[in-house]
């Protein structure tokens, strides 16, 4: 299914001629050869290919989890692709949303702590974030399960916990 984009939408994410190359016992790699994309606000964009076609690496990359050999990211029409450590963590902090494949909710917090953290690390007020977090939550159908720890709730449960937390700073994109 397709969903339908105004061709005038701004351009969230874009990768200009994005390689990956690692170095394993003497052998280069290249994980990625020049990839080029431009993801559109409200666009939602499969990856897809056989294991080993770069997928995690590209994931990684526009993610700001790691760097490219060469290329550039571009996030929210600035150029990404050589900040520092600390630059980059506020950026996926603030513009970035992330759903793990294996949820990563802390096992001794509530949802509602869980769905926080985020706006822990940008520093926003108590009051706030508890507003904020409670909301995130009801919007994934789980306001009546905010005080509940992951092993009380379902697969389904976590996922959407997860997908609250990923929606709690209101990010550019969901990766």
């Amino acid at each position: 299914m397709t969903m339908p984009v105004a061709s005038d939408a701004r351009v969230v994410l874009e990768t200009r001629g994005v390689s990956k190359r690692y170095e394993l016992e003497g052998v280069q790699v290249d994980a990625l050869r020049d990839v080029d994309i431009a993801i559109r606000q409200g666009e939602m964009v499969t990856i897809m290919g056989p294991s080993g076609s770069g997928k995690s690496t590209l994931m990684h990359i526009v993610g700001l989890l790691d760097r490219p050999t060469s290329g550039e990211v571009i996030l929210d029409g600035d150029d990404v692709s050589r900040l520092l450590p600390n630059e980059l963590a506020t950026l996926r902090n603030r513009h970035i949303g992330f759903v793990f494949q294996s949820f990563n909710l802390l096992s001794r917090t509530s949802a509602l702590a869980n769905v926080e953290l985020p706006l822990v690390y940008a520093g926003v007020g108590g009051a706030e974030r508890s507003r904020r977090a409670r909301a995130a939550l009801e919007r994934v159908g789980l306001g009546n399960r905010t005080g509940h720890y992951p092993s009380q709730l379902s697969g389904g449960q976590q996922q959407r916990v997860a997908i609250a937390r990923a929606l709690v700073n209101d990010p550019s994109i969901v990766l």
